[in-house]
């Protein structure tokens, strides 16, 4: 009976445990969220060789999703080329200088083969940085001096010297003074009214409002001329200034810095000189852009809390860059060889049906391969090297009086990325082979450069891609399989 007693105890017991204990409602526990560190920002460097620097925009990072930052918040200039936006030139990872936005400029009209938004500004290379002077302390405080008078506050330092406005001399300008109520408004009558500080009449100024004939003396009390004070015009129309958003709660900044002066258009790369077209066309983009090889591209990153450039450079052991430079060539010719392969399978002739004792035929002549480039970069941060090889080729003429097709006067187009496995080996992670008829297909791609686009401090690759829409760029992640595309510009997700 004893043991039976104690039972109930013990229940009694853990019921009074669990109601101590607090109880949790689903969907009250607040999972601490990481704190998203703002946009970022990714544009292209122009810079000129003659030292003019322009930038273009090509995407922005917001809340782990890229758009297009020549659209993005573009209300009505693209929060990516608001003035004073600083963004740092990285080549290979490594800082070149700083380049500030001070205006935007939009094209006359859409064309596949140039931005729509370009950004003028100062570029300040890397150790060309103007020195800033400190601050000194001044032997007497402005608006201070030696007499015994009190001491006055004014803005202009220069303004203690200055007589009072009732010493200036009368000015010799005759136009009549503008009705108060329009000067209070402004030149635009779509402005708001401003308050305007009456001037003092002079003491033996007459009223400017005499009183009418037989309303008696002024000194009577019946009725007071009404005397209207005069006041001062503007010699210059104020125009307000355009509000981009900048300033709104719901628009993230990038890194910001002092505005810096806006650039002629004369020193921008492909815009119009004043003077050599009409007004309407002057400060906008024309067809008459600078070729590729008078300009350089470098890439850009703006972000007000992003992580500390990082070098993806890779560096070569020697002996070792030369093979692989051959295993590339070597691969680049097979992925050619199977290009036209493909390409003759797909072609629709009549061709005679052949004998099964016919032989397979030889071998066919190899592709030639020109303006070859490789380079790698340690992408990963792990000493693998990941390798892209670009080329342009085309198959060798055939002797004169041989037939010959037109696969022998093509020119195609072949960028190859690959990487090293744990055996040494190349793994390839991409190949693109294409000409001009087949764009619609596989766009031709020229490298850029490699950046950290996302900012985990691993690097992404940046081309320049050209398809049947036109030009534009195009950001692609290098993992163990593949080359996973990233940014679109040409086809936004």
């Amino acid at each position: 009976m004893a043991l039976l007693a104690c039972v109930p105890a013990t229940a009694l017991l853990s019921a009074a445990q669990e109601d101590s204990r607090p109880q949790i409602t689903p969907g009250e526990r607040k999972v601490p969220r990481k704190k998203d560190a703002g946009p970022r920002a990714i544009g292209l460097l122009q810079l000129g060789t003659n030292g003019k620097t322009s930038i273009v925009p090509v995407a922005i990072l917001v809340n782990g999703k890229f758009f297009d930052a020549t659209a993005y918040k573009a209300d009505p200039v693209p929060m990516a080329l608001d003035s004073g936006t600083v963004y740092e030139g990285e080549r290979t990872g490594n800082s070149l200088g700083l380049f500030t936005v001070g205006s935007a400029l939009h094209a006359n009209h859409a064309t596949n083969n140039q931005p729509p938004w370009i950004g003028t500004g100062v570029w300040h290379p890397v150790g060309t940085e103007p020195t800033t002077k400190g601050i000194k302390a001044e032997t007497t405080p402005v608006g201070i001096d030696n007499s015994d008078a009190p001491p006055r506050l004014t803005r202009d330092p220069n303004a203690v010297n200055k007589p009072p406005d009732s010493a200036a001399p009368p000015t010799t300008d005759k136009t009549p003074p503008a009705d108060s109520s329009k000067a209070s408004r402004g030149s635009d009558p779509d402005e708001p009214p401003r308050l305007n500080r009456p001037t003092e009449p002079a003491p033996s100024a007459a009223p400017s409002n005499p009183p009418p004939a037989g309303s008696g003396d002024s000194k009577s009390g019946d009725s007071k001329p009404e005397t209207k004070p005069e006041t001062k015009t503007e010699t210059h129309a104020s125009t307000p200034a355009s509000d981009s958003g900048a300033s709104e709660g719901n628009r993230p900044r990038l890194r910001r810095g002092k505005p810096e002066e806006i650039v002629a258009d004369e020193d921008v790369p492909g815009y119009s000189k004043p003077g050599t077209k009409s007004s309407a066309n002057q400060g906008k983009l024309v067809d008459t852009a600078a070729s590729k090889g008078d300009v350089k591209l470098v890439p850009a990153i703006s972000d007000a809390f992003g992580p500390d450039p990082h070098s993806y450079t890779f560096e070569w052991i020697k002996g070792e860059e030369g093979d692989r430079r051959q295993q590339m060539s070597d691969m680049a010719k097979q992925e050619i060889r199977a290009y036209l392969t493909g390409r003759a399978k797909n072609a629709v002739t009549a061709k005679p049906a052949r004998p099964a004792s016919a032989k397979t035929p030889a071998k066919g002549p190899e592709p030639v391969l020109e303006n070859v480039q490789m380079i790698a970069y340690d992408l990963w941060v792990s000493n693998v090297p990941v390798i892209i090889f670009s080329a342009d080729a085309h198959m060798p003429m055939p002797p004169a009086g041989a037939p010959h097709s037109e696969q022998d006067e093509l020119q195609y187009s072949i960028v190859l990325v690959a990487y090293p496995d744990i055996y040494s080996n190349l793994r390839k992670i991409y190949a693109g082979v294409t000409d001009k008829y087949h764009l619609d297909v596989t766009p031709r791609l020229e490298l850029i450069d490699a950046v950290d686009a996302d900012g985990d401090r691993r690097g992404e690759l940046i081309f320049r891609q050209t398809s049947d829409q036109g030009t534009g760029w195009v950001i692609y992640r290098a993992t163990a399989d593949k080359l996973w595309k990233m940014f679109d510009s040409l086809s936004p997700q």
